[in-house]
């Protein structure tokens, strides 16, 4: 499997107990959604993209995000060690249905952003998950403008089309165009 064709579900912290648990954080909002999860790909932090096959055992959910995770053939705190820091990884098609009106980040990379009162802004480039809020991130004259996701701004995607549409904020992309101070400074 290879790293393009998976999707990141979390991160192992460290080993739990003597018997080879470790403790992962999710990046997901149900981690008893899997529960019932039968194999996953682990990235170790000196090989970020050669995935490996592991048989899950256990999936015992937390607080939060954090889960306690039994994996086959990892049986002493010895063998759990060495999985420190490692990526935990599912195949793209393991992903969870959505509505209609929801996407996955990574699916519309490359869309053009429509705004519904100044029409084509640009293209997204990425996605920055920040503690405060997710934010989606478009090149538009020239400029990285950061926008909001959230359901008031980010309205929809359209696959067919290849389209985010939006509701930006007045004064949004004055921010950005705006001239800094050091750049005025810059320019006397």
């Amino acid at each position: 499997m290879l790293p393009d064709e998976t999707y990141q579900l979390g991160k192992i912290t460290k080993p739990h107990g003597l018997r080879g648990f470790v403790a992962a954080d999710f990046d997901v909002d149900d981690t008893t959604a899997y529960q019932k999860l039968k194999t996953v790909y682990l990235a170790l932090p000196g090989a970020p993209t050669k995935l490996v096959a592991h048989a899950v055992e256990k999936v015992q959910p937390q607080s939060g995000t954090r889960v306690l995770l039994k994996l086959r053939g990892i049986e002493r705190i010895e063998e759990a060690e060495p999985l420190r820091n490692a990526t935990l990884h599912l195949p793209l098609e393991a992903l969870p249905a959505l509505d209609d009106d929801q996407f996955y980040y990574h699916d519309v990379i490359g869309f053009t952003v429509i705004d519904e009162v100044l029409g084509e802004l640009g293209v997204v480039e990425n996605f920055y998950e920040l503690p405060q809020q997710d934010m989606l991130a478009m090149r538009y004259q020239g400029h990285e403008v950061l926008v909001p996701v959230v359901d008031e701004i980010v309205l929809r995607a359209d696959m067919a089309a290849r389209q985010v549409f939006v509701r930006l904020p007045d004064g949004l992309l004055d921010i950005y165009l705006a001239p800094t101070t050091r750049q005025q400074d810059e320019a006397e």
